[in-house]
Order: structure tokens, then C-alpha cells, then sequence
């Protein structure tokens, strides 16, 4: 029998690696990567890796300003390093995050996400291999619309821990989204103190509502479940357009012999009776019903927080750099 790991891709699903260590990723044959800030942080504190930093910060320092605007510019710089690297390896796209910190505020997550563009054009890498990772907020969602409908650039809305997010979403033409598996299982097991069965994770239950929802209204935008704490949350969602994967998930189901039959369908998905809804222009309606869920909202808060206070160690890195 086949590894897990191929039964997974045999049942139509595209395997993503979910790293910032590009030296794991060849053996594992993704199409795509996934990046963040703290994995980005994590790969950069290996020896391997530190001639990345380097070379982000002398080209920082060469295009000259200010200290800080030199920071700013090397950290861009540094993430489209890692990015470049990884698209040596995988014949696909590459996912590039901007600053957490912008995830309120929708015009300067669109000019960020243009400079990164304009960074990886620079290194002869064309805007369709890559997605620009945006946060889930009202306001990321509204910088991914503008982002593909005036600038052709394809986004990767991240931080997603809800239906409501996900509407909004496809509304706004988004390419890809991202809802975060393990995180949302991490909630309820906190809040409710009880395990969970992989057939019963609620981060699954709500991966396997937003395909649903999809398939059901013929929206394009692809599914990618992200964020998993076992290959059980894996595997009970074989048939997803996309899983991305940490190298040492994909480790474990390459060497297993588990059978992995397909659970999500298209077909299927389209004979459901599941009530429409829409979002689109519709902001108080957004965030009344997002604030109606509180996992989502603590979730979204916590994830916004945690990413930005890893893009300032990353700077303070950068910063003795630049000042040496």
C-alpha cells in the first residue's frame, strides 16, 4: 500500500509545506509553501540561514535612509529571501505575509503587499508564483479584494477561524484562504477541558462547513486547511482543494500505511441544503456576526498578536545588524 501521504494527494488534494526551512522541503515534493513571521523567526536562528539576514540587510543598508526605514526594508527583504529560496524547490507559489501590525488598516497592507511584489520582481520572480498573506480582518479581507480585482496580485487571507470570514472572503475574489485547524481544537479543548476524537475536532467540523459552503455556491476561491496538531485533522479532511503541512506531519504520513479515504466532495457539497449569506459591503453585518463567535474572535486576536510580536523580534535581529 501506498504511504498515507500519496493516498492523501490521490484523493485530489494539493499538499502545501507549511515552513520557513526550506532545506526540509525537496523530500516531501509539495507543490506549494506557506510561510509566516514566526516561522520565518524559527529558521532564522539556525546557523544555515544567517547569510540570509546578511544579505537582506546589505541591501537595506545600500539603499540607504533612515535606521528605521533600513530595518523595515531588510525585513521585507529578508522574507523575500526565504521566499525565493523555496521557489527554487517547489513548482509552485509561495506564500509571503505582510506585517501583522497592518492588519487594520487596509491601505497599508496593500502598499506593503505591493513593495514585496515589487522585491521578488526584482529577483526575476513574476507575481504569479506568489500569494500575499493578509490577516482575516474586515480590513485584510478588503486589501485582498483591491489586491486582485485593481493589481492582479493573488492573496492567501490567513488567521481564519470562521464561516463568517470565509464568506466575506470569496465575496472579495480572494485566490486562497486559510482556515486554522489545530488552533481552533486548541479553544475548545481549554474551554471545555475534554479531548476530541478526530472525528469530532471542531477545527475539522469548521474546514469541512467552509468546502462545503464553496462547492455549494460555486465559489473559486480555493480551501486550504492549515494549522494541524495530528495527522487525524489531516486525514479527515482528504478531498480539501489544499492541506499545508509541517515538515514533521508530512514526515509522519509518509512513513505511515494508514488508509486515507477521501471525506470532502464537490459533488456532494452541491446537494447540501445550506442557507446563503453575503457580506459584501456589508461591514456592520461583518462584525456583528463575527463578534457573535467568541472562539473566532479571541483566536483572530491572539493569532494578529503573536505573528506582529515575532515580526519585532525578527527586527530587533535586523536592527543590531544594521547598527554594526
Amino acid at each position: 500500500m501506498s504511504s498515507a501521504l500519496e493516498q492523501l494527494k490521490a484523493t485530489g488534494t494539493v499538499v502545501v509545506s507549511d515552513t520557513g526551512d526550506f532545506a526540509s522541503i525537496g523530500k516531501y515534493k509539495p507543490q506549494d509553501a506557506t510561510t509566516n513571521p514566526s516561522l520565518i523567526l524559527a529558521a532564522s536562528k539556525k546557523p544555515e540561514y544567517v547569510a540570509l539576514i546578511d544579505k537582506a540587510v546589505a541591501y537595506a543598508k545600500a539603499k540607504g535612509g533612515s535606521a528605521n526605514d533600513q530595518v523595515e526594508l531588510a525585513l521585507d527583504r529578508l522574507l523575500v529571501e526565504f521566499g525565493t529560496e523555496i521557489l527554487k524547490i517547489i513548482p509552485g507559489k509561495v506564500s509571503t505575509e505582510v506585517d501583522a501590525s497592518l492588519s487594520f488598516d487596509t491601505q497599508a497592507s496593500v502598499a506593503k503587499a505591493l513593495k514585496i511584489i515589487k522585491l521578488y520582481e526584482e529577483e526575476g520572480i513574476s507575481k504569479d508564483r506568489i500569494l500575499i498573506k493578509v490577516a482575516s480582518t474586515w480590513e485584510g479581507i478588503k486589501a485582498a479584494e483591491i489586491l486582485q480585482r485593481d493589481h492582479g496580485v493573488n492573496c492567501n487571507l490567513t488567521l481564519m477561524f470562521s464561516l463568517v470570514q470565509a464568506i466575506a472572503a470569496a465575496e472579495a475574489g480572494a485566490f486562497l484562504i486559510s482556515p486554522f485547524v489545530g488552533r481552533i481544537l486548541d479553544w475548545y479543548k481549554a474551554a471545555t477541558k475534554k479531548e476530541y476524537t478526530k472525528e469530532e475536532d471542531p477545527g475539522v467540523a469548521s474546514v469541512k462547513s467552509i468546502y462545503n459552503y464553496y462547492k455549494k455556491f460555486g465559489y473559486k476561491t480555493i480551501v486550504m486547511g492549515a494549522s494541524f496538531r495530528n495527522t487525524g485533522e489531516i486525514t479527515e479532511l482528504a478531498g480539501c482543494d489544499y492541506l499545508t503541512i509541517s515538515p514533521a506531519l508530512l514526515e509522519t504520513l509518509s512513513t505511515s500505511q494508514e488508509a486515507v479515504p477521501k471525506k470532502l466532495d464537490a459533488a456532494a457539497a452541491s446537494a447540501l441544503n445550506i442557507e446563503k449569506k453575503t457580506y459584501i459591503n456589508n461591514e456592520a453585518v461583518f462584525r456583528f456576526d463575527f463578534n457573535e463567535e467568541q472562539m473566532a474572535v479571541e483566536k483572530l486576536r491572539e493569532g494578529i498578536s503573536k505573528f506582529a510580536a515575532d515580526a519585532v523580534v525578527l527586527k530587533d535581529i535586523i536592527k543590531a545588524k544594521v547598527a554594526a
